[in-house]
């Protein structure tokens, strides 16, 4: 099992400060269907900047979370308006933006893409836009997802297992995958492996209709 490597450890004592978390906002949604671990949500839409990069599965977000991290930092060219003065006008050339959870990971064509979501409070138009071109922004629209929830090890093995309970699952109740699985972690590394917080997502089409 592979940790987060140092200097991303590093951001993450940034962010938590003396050993506090703070508060997040959240990806919205509403369960529409729970069993144990297992729920049926509807996701409201929303925005997330993702990354891709290389690498085996327990090292993906290593390598991307420095880099979107950056980007809410502030290495980012603010889309801020400010009215104009005389004689002159200005523009913010950056603007940090406000950490939220989960940190989303799936496989896309061999690679990993790696996601922060936006907060709801912006828009595409309203977002600044990522000096780093490896960083995009991008909408996801309103879904169903079906989930499960499990703590421990961040490990591809503990992945595995669990997405396969939740492959069961849908098959079971017959619902339609209609997107790849997102592994979503909403907590620091420095969080005890038993209290952590971790789901697999899939999208699947509206249970509705089954």
């Amino acid at each position: 099992m592979t940790y987060l490597k140092q200097s991303v450890c590093g951001v993450f004592l940034a962010i938590i400060g003396t050993g506090a978390a703070v508060a997040v906002e959240e990806a919205k949604y509403k369960v529409l269907l729970k069993d144990a671990s297992f729920e049926v949500r509807n996701y409201a839409p929303h925005i997330v900047a993702e990354t891709l990069v290389d690498g085996d599965f327990e090292d993906a977000g290593s390598n991307a979370f420095k880099r979107l991290f950056k980007y809410i930092s502030g290495n980012n060219r603010s889309q801020q308006e400010i009215k104009m003065t005389a004689p002159v006008t200005q523009k913010a050339d950056s603007e940090k933006i406000d950490m939220t959870s989960p940190v989303g990971q799936r496989e896309d064509n061999g690679r990993w893409a790696v996601s922060f979501m936006m907060p709801a409070s912006y828009t595409l138009d309203t977002l600044p836009e990522p000096k780093d071109p490896k960083v995009v922004l991008r909408q996801v629209p309103a879904q169903h997802i079906a989930s499960i929830q499990y703590s421990g090890f961040w490990s591809e093995k503990n992945y595995i297992s669990n997405r396969d309970k939740l492959d069961a699952w849908i098959n079971e109740n017959n619902f339609k995958v209609t997107g790849e699985p997102l592994w979503a972690r909403y907590n620091d590394p420095f969080t005890l492996w038993f209290l952590r917080r971790n789901e697999i997502l899939i999208p699947i089409g509206n249970p509705s209709a089954n």
